[in-house]
């Protein structure tokens, strides 16, 4: 399992009729740390009058866990046209916030709807993205003249080495992309190197 998640914080941001709109996309992977973004961006605009945001943890196309936030906001105005806006990217594992300044004119719900929206659309058109692969984590025990085949193993797989511990046998930890495992567990079977639970 992968799919595109954000490389690094962005921001964009954008004016309507006199309102500056700020947004920043960033990598989160729990409720809690998009609510520590949300909280540090407070911080950075306290006296911003709405603080809006919206947020999908997990693979995009089946998102585990999604919330939103109007901030003061008529309802529906702002977390939902940004979450719109995460939902269409096809981009997991993101927290969006858009930061308002309101410039004194009232811009309706329409209005509202509509910057909020193209606010979020500014800040994923230019957020770096990377690609999140799922891995295995697996102890293995094994011979010392193995270790070496182990290790040349994951490498060819994409995985890595975590931890080993020499003993009468070696004790190893590994960690690969769960696509390699069928094929890593294997090899394994084939030189009959015990899997731990």
């Amino acid at each position: 399992m992968s799919y595109p998640i954000p490389a690094e914080r962005t921001r964009a941001e954008i004016e309507i009729k006199k309102s500056r709109f700020i947004a920043y996309a960033d990598f989160v992977e729990t409720r809690a740390q998009a609510m520590a973004m949300l909280d540090e961006l407070k911080a950075a605009y306290p006296d911003a009058r709405h603080h809006c945001w919206a947020y999908l943890l997990g693979d995009p196309l089946c998102a585990s866990n999604a919330g939103m936030g109007d901030d003061g906001e008529p309802s529906g105005t702002a977390g939902k046209p940004i979450l719109n806006v995460l939902q269409h990217k096809g981009i997991g594992d993101v927290m969006l916030v858009v930061v308002r300044y309101f410039g004194g004119i009232k811009l309706g719900a329409g209005g509202l709807t509509r910057a909020y929206g193209q606010a979020a659309q500014a800040v994923m058109e230019t957020l770096p993205i990377k690609t999140f692969e799922a891995k295995v984590t697996l102890q293995l025990e094994c011979g010392f003249a193995d270790e070496q085949l182990i290790r040349h193993q994951l490498e060819l797989l994409n995985g890595a080495m975590l931890n080993t511990e020499y003993a009468e046998q070696v004790t190893l930890q590994v960690e690969l992309p769960v696509a390699g495992e069928t094929e890593f567990k294997a090899f394994l079977a084939n030189r009959k190197i015990k899997v731990l639970d």
